[in-house]
């Protein structure tokens, strides 16, 4: 007599659980609608239309235009140094995070628990709060004012380190280390021939991470950088939304929707980022939320 199989249980749903979910997916992507909506309007039309509604007259291209237009096209040299510190720091900061989180998962060595409990500590400083003694510091240097005022600073990221440690433990097996050692390859042709191998979807994570923080800093370039050829595209955003609302009822009143527009054309290259990388971003994730 065959056994009966088993009844497949139907999933079960939550009504509270549901609402909570629409509540949180509304939160984080009405603002978004919004920025791409109202960078389809002209300024009078950001004041006399519905927000969440297209107005009479879209111009979107003409916004776009007149974005990339003003002050000489400087808006896209702000977006080119964005580009640049972002990249530049990303990556400087992921293999960093690698070296470290790879020496703390399999080296020991004395006061290593104390050095990764420190690691640990500084998650939680604010950046904010470092701000003002980076800048003392790289003012004694002579770099303040430079590109590498925004660049060094976004190289040190301990929650990449910490990632990196927690995937390393599992995903860098040991007895691939001894074997490599055995066969006669010195620590620095393990670590890039072998170990950074075997971390990438750990280093996409950190790349990703430490991409969004630096395109989106602020107040770091803002007391940094005086310069306005340097200014990465939220300082020089910032720039125009103050000469817009300083300008009146003048010609510099309509900067307002170039702003928007700007905003909008800034977060396209991280969303491009997100969609082509989420894939090792997802596995980078649950490999260092969940230790085996």
């Amino acid at each position: 007599m065959s056994p009966t199989p088993a009844r497949k249980r139907a999933p079960r749903r939550s009504t509270p659980l549901t609402v909570a979910m629409l509540a949180v997916l509304a939160y984080f992507l009405l603002p978004l609608c919004w920025l791409v909506i109202a960078s389809t309007k002209s300024t009078q039309d950001l004041f006399n239309s519905f927000g969440l509604w297209f107005s009479n007259a879209p111009q979107l291209l003409t916004n776009i235009r007149a974005t990339f237009a003003q002050d000489d096209h400087v808006f896209a040299h702000w977006l080119l140094n964005t580009v640049i510190y972002a990249g530049v720091s990303s990556l400087g900061a992921a293999l960093l995070a690698a070296a470290g989180g790879y020496g703390f998962a399999k080296f020991r060595f004395r006061g290593d628990r104390v050095a990764f409990n420190l690691v640990l500590g500084a998650v939680m400083v604010p950046t904010t709060a470092l701000a003002i003694p980076t800048y003392l510091l790289f003012a004694q240097a002579g770099l303040v004012n430079t590109p590498w005022a925004v660049i060094l600073p976004s190289l040190v990221n301990p929650f990449g380190l910490y990632l990196m440690r927690i995937y390393a433990q599992d995903a860098v097996p040991d007895s691939l280390l001894e074997a490599a050692r055995i066969d006669g390859a010195g620590e620095a042709r393990i670590f890039f021939g072998i170990v950074l191998r075997l971390l990438g979807p750990g280093l996409v994570t950190v790349v990703l991470f430490t991409l969004v923080a630096t395109w989106n800093n602020y107040f770091l370039p803002l007391i940094m950088l005086n310069d306005p050829d340097l200014y990465p595209v939220t300082v020089g955003l910032s720039s125009w939304a103050a000469q817009a609302q300083n300008g009146g009822a003048g010609s510099s009143s309509d900067m307002l929707a170039l702003v928007v527009t700007g905003s909008m054309l800034s977060i396209v290259p991280l969303v491009v980022a997100f969609l082509l990388l989420q894939r090792y971003w997802q596995s980078g994730l649950a490999a260092g939320g969940v230790k085996q």
